[in-house]
Order: C-alpha cells, then structure tokens, then sequence
C-alpha cells in the first residue's frame, strides 16, 4: 500500500534533485564496476587512484546531465527521446572526463591523475545501460501497480498495426484512468498475422466474426488503419459495425495533439463516416477574396446552417461580421464559443427577420454587402399545421430582407434553400419554393446579385433524424421511421456550409446552386447502422417501429424540378439550374397578395401557394383536395393526376 501510494504520487511530490542523485550514484557505480570488470572481476586494482578519479567523473557527470536536461523528463512515460537524451548524457560526460585528464596532465592538478581508455569506455556501456534501465524499471514498477488497482471492464480489439494501431495500444495501456485490455491486433492486410506486438497476438481480419469476438469476449473494436482509401475504409468500417460490437475510430494523424494521441481524441464511429460517398472539402480560395473587407450579414446565425456559416465565415478576412438570430439561448452560446476561439470581430443581435423596422435598423447601421440568408421554419409535420408561421417567416422574412438588400445595394445575396422547394408537397416545402420565386424576382431589380443554393437533408441538424434516433436509442427505443422505404439525401453541416459560401463567391446572379450528393440514404438502414454503432442489435436489442407518413412528407426528395435543367460549374460537385423565365410582374403580385392576406389571418393563404407554385401538390394533408380546384391564372392549368404547364408568348 505504502510503495503504491508513492509510486502514484512520486511525479507530485518528487524534487528533481532526486532524480540528479539517483542519476549521479548510477554513474558512481557504473564507474566502480568499471575497474571490476577491468581487472577481470577481481578487486585487484588501486582503490586509492579510484576514489582520487570518482569526484571527477561525478562532476562530469553532474555537468552533462545540467546541460542536456535529462532529469526533466516524466519517468513514467519514459519513451526513445528519453533514452536519446541520456545517451547524450553519457557521452558529454565522458568527454568532460576525458577534457579533465587532459587539462590536469598539462597544469598537474592531482599527480599521476589518468583515466585509461578501457575504463572510459566501459564506463560508458555501464551507464547508458543502468541509467536507461532504471528509468524502465521504475516506468514498468509503476503501470503494474495501477493496473493491478485499476478494474478492468471491457476488452478491445485493435484494428491495424500500423504506427496509429502501436500508439493506440500505448495510449490504452499506459493510462492510470483506462479500463480496457487489448486483447489482440488485426492486420488488414494479412501481412503479420500470427506474430506478435508488444506481447500481443496479431489475427487476421478473417477470423473476425460474431463468433469470433463472442468467443475471446470483445467488447469493443477501435479502427486505426487510416492509410487506406475512403471507400476501403468505410467499408471495412462497415463490416465491423456489423459484428455487434461497439467500433471506435482514431482520428488522422495530422489531428492529434502535438503529434500524440490523446485517449479523449478516439471516438466513436459517426454515422456520417458509412455514407456511401467520400465527404466534400471545396477549395475556399475565391471564397477568401470575395469576403476580404466586406461586411457579411448571417439571419439564422445561432441556427444549424447558420453558426457553422459564421464558424467558417471567422476563418477568413472580412470587415465586420452580424449575426441576426430570434433566439437568444442559442446566440449567446455562440457568442461565447467565438470569444473563446478568440474571434471578436462580430456582432451578435437579438432580431426577427418577420421585423422590418428592426431589419431596416440594423442595415441602415452596419450597411452590409455580403448576406447569407439563413434564417427559416424547416420542420414539415409543425409547419403543416402552422402555414401562418411558415409564409410569415420562409415568404415575408425572405422578402425583407431581400428588400432591404436592394434599397441598401448590397453586393450580394445567398438564400439557403432546400430540396423540398422541389415539387412541393408541403406548406413548408412550398414557402421555400415561393422564396426562391421572390428572390429570383428581385434579381431583375437593382445591383444586387441573388443567389440560391439548395440541398439536401443535414446530418446532426436541430431536429433532424440523427439527433432524434439518438434521443430513441438512450431512451431505449423503439428507433421510429415513418416508412420502410423512404429516402432522403444526406450531407454534414460542415460540407453544407461550405456550399453555400462556395456559391456566395462563384454567383453572378439568378442562379439555384444544387449539389452533387451522391445516392439517397434508406432511412431504414440509417436507423439500422445507428442501433450497430451503438453496440446494440437490431431486433434483439433496439426495435424499429413503421409509424407511416406524416402529413406532407415524401417517400424520396428530388433536388431538380421538372422544369429544370442544369450547367456545371469549376467544382464538379456543384451545378446550375436554369429554371424558365416566369411572368416576373404577376408572380411577385401573387407573393404580395400572399403576404398580405396571411397576416389577415384568411384562410385562403394555402390555395394562394398552390397557384403561385403550380406544382404543389399536398401529400397525406388535409389541403389535398385544394389540388381539385383549377387555379384562377390562366396560363396554368392543374390537374388531379399531374401538371401542365402552358406558356404564352
């Protein structure tokens, strides 16, 4: 108990001095046995010539040691630089030994005062030796005792032998607060499979099964082969989620901390690293010159899309930054995590896009020339049943702010859209879609230049399918989806925000950026991998329950319209759709006639929408059978079965 106690506590309490003694009496004695194995291990030498030549190779000792620093290190985490630094050690000594000898034969400091060159040499043998041994007795002296009083709770696989598969293993064993015991490696490539590393068998990813890790009790795998390709990697990701184990991953190397794995940095595997397309990191060069010294204004800033566009948007030289949201909480929580990152360059407003009086305030104060409209109602289900909200703030908040961009001549003007504008077949899909109508209107007018992007659903949104599942999973289920086969489009906030810059700086005005997202995601599988990557099984463990389409909701997106057509752009991720020219006169009349008669709170406000956007049509919605009425413009025709649209010259 005793020995324990100070072993745990010896890098609080323990002066530096006693490492210089400790260092120093290793030294003294290696020297002694010097002469011993000299005089063929015998005592059969001059002790009176060796007590006259040991405060000298103590002092040179004494000084090496001063100078290389070699006492500073954590004994416990002893490593090769620690053993580097004490081989230079020994031989600095050594030399200041050999300078001493030198020095007294020329003034004759100390009569017949010589070292011979054997001594010297196996002098420096003894001392690398018993210094380095010391420390790795002392280092294996201490993790035995924290691992005999630490309680092992869950065994671990390593996936990978590389450098990050070493340095995890290292991390895991040499933390006093782990609970784990590696249990073995897997080699990927099958090259050292039955050999051994650092005292632990190396398998083959082929004898990975349930079987197998049921059989040796594995609790956990963690995945540190990143020197493959994303999609072999992601796919050796996914057949380990699929043994039922709980899988971990260890962040690329560039990422950790100065250059050393931290046990906090292995996490484990998000639901974003199985997508089946690699993510996308845009080239932000363009964006960098289009926002030097100008003032940028983000609505929606506390938002999802809106505080990663702020978080993104610091990194670069602009002039001033407002950030404009109606929650408090949230901007306030933003606020603070910018100051920390030591950005201060901001304003953050408490503000309502729905408030024109307000809006024209703040650009009348700050004058901005860049505005990411971010700012909207995005739930379909709430927004179903409270079209008053929506048109409020996806229609007249949009149009505010879309007119103060022109009576201010701001440079430019990025909406964020959304695929559901797409064939709308819901209030807020629809609001989105009369948005981008406004907006694409107001381009004709002024200097300003409008711009759309529009994209799929955000992994790890406010209220988006990954944060609910995680909520069902801790709750302990059922996970719940509304169809066995709806899909959606996928990408991470991070990727989105990017788009919406890399559109801001590449925009010449009137265009809806989309964006390449690869195949669409079964939310059912979804639910699946989050019930795997979890630990857990699926039906054994975490159900999922079919609770059929909400009112509004389709089974799959679209990210183009019937209408629409597109051109590529520099960024092969990122196309343009050329939507057709519409009556500019008579659409933004409807949007007005809208606005005005939502905030009479009339019920005509839906039947509005739909003529406005003649491809609207309600799915599992109580406005379905306003798709039976003829619309009053004459250009458009809508029918029970479909669209058909007839343009006049």
């Amino acid at each position: 108990m005793i020995l324990n106690y100070i072993v745990r506590n010896s890098e609080n309490y323990r002066p530096k001095w006693i490492v210089i003694i400790i260092d120093l009496i290793i030294f003294g004695i290696a020297f002694f046995l010097s002469y011993f194995i000299r005089f063929n291990l015998t005592l059969s030498f001059d002790t009176g010539q060796l007590l006259t030549q040991l405060p000298v190779v103590i002092l040179a000792s004494f000084l090496a040691i001063m100078i290389i620093g070699s006492y500073k290190g954590v004994i416990r985490h002893t490593g090769a630089k620690d053993v580097y630094n004490l081989f230079n050690v020994v031989c600095l000594a050594n030399i200041f030994t050999i300078l001493g000898v030198i020095i007294n034969k020329f003034y004759g400091f100390v009569d017949e005062f010589t070292v011979p060159l054997s001594i010297v040499i196996i002098h420096s043998l003894l001392s690398f030796i018993g210094l380095t041994a010391a420390r790795f007795i002392f280092k294996s002296v201490y993790h035995r005792l924290i691992n005999s009083t630490a309680k092992i709770t869950k065994s671990v696989l390593i996936y990978g032998i590389g450098d990050a598969g070493i340095m995890t293993y290292n991390v895991l064993t040499n933390s006093p607060k782990n609970a784990a015991k590696v249990v073995g490696y897997v080699d990927h490539l099958d090259k050292k499979t039955g050999k051994n590393i650092n005292g632990t068998h190396v398998h083959g990813k082929s004898e990975l099964s349930k079987e197998f890790v049921k059989l040796r009790g594995i609790q956990e795998i963690i995945f540190t082969a990143l020197d493959i390709p994303q999609k072999q990697l992601r796919e050796e990701v996914k057949r380990l989620v699929d043994l039922d184990v709980e899988v971990k991953i260890v962040p690329p190397i560039e990422t950790w901390i100065n250059g050393e794995l931290k046990a906090s940095q292995i996490k484990n595997v998000q639901i974003e690293d199985l997508l089946d397309r690699p993510p996308i990191k845009i080239k932000n060069l363009k964006t960098a010159k289009e926002l030097e010294s100008q003032t940028v204004l983000v609505t929606g800033g506390a938002g999802s899309i809106g505080s990663e566009l702020v978080r993104q948007i610091c990194l670069y030289d602009y002039k001033t930054l407002i950030i404009v949201d109606q929650a408090e909480s949230a901007l306030y929580d933003l606020q603070q995590e910018l100051i920390r990152k030591g950005y201060h360059n901001f304003v953050c407003i408490v503000g309502d896009v729905r408030d024109r009086n307000r809006m024209n305030q703040i650009f009348n104060e700050f004058k901005p020339t860049f505005i990411f409209h971010a700012a909207a109602y995005k739930h379909v289900p709430l927004m179903e049943y409270n079209s008053y909200e929506a048109i409020k703030v996806n229609i007249a908040g949009t149009k505010v702010i879309a007119d103060l961009a022109i009576q201010y001549s701001a440079n430019k003007f990025i909406l964020v859209s959304t695929d559901k504008a797409v064939n709308p077949t819901n209030v807020m899909g629809a609001s989105k879609r009369i948005a981008e109508k406004y907006v694409g209107c107001m381009q004709k007018l002024g200097k300003t230049k409008f711009i759309i992007t529009r994209f799929g659903n955000v992994l790890g949104s406010n209220g988006s399918v990954i944060p609910l599942f995680k909520k069902q999973l801790e709750s302990g289920g059922p996970l719940t989806v509304t169809h066995k086969d709806i899909t959606r489009y996928f990408m991470t906030i991070p990727e989105a925000s990017q788009l919406v810059l890399e559109a801001g700086s590449m925009g010449k005005g009137g265009e809806i950026f989309i964006f390449d997202m690869g195949d669409s995601v079964k939310i059912f599988d979804l639910a699946k991998n989050m019930i795997k990557l979890s630990g857990l099984s699926y039906p054994e463990d975490i159900d999922i329950k079919i609770t059929g389409l909400r009112p509004g909701e389709k089974l799959y997106e679209e990210l183009l319209a019937n209408d629409e057509d597109t051109l590529p752009t520099y960024n092969k991720k990122i196309m343009i759709s050329k939507v057709r020219d519409e009556d500019f006169t008579y659409v933004r009349s409807k949007i007005d006639e809208l606005c005005i008669t939502n905030i009479l709170f009339n019920g005509d406000t839906v039947k509005l929408m739909k003529e406005i956007v003649p491809e609207y049509i309600s799915k599992n919605s109580k406005f379905s059978e306003l798709d039976k009425v003829e619309t009053e413009n004459p250009k458009i025709i809508k029918m029970e079965t479909g669209l058909k649209r007839e343009f006049s010259n």
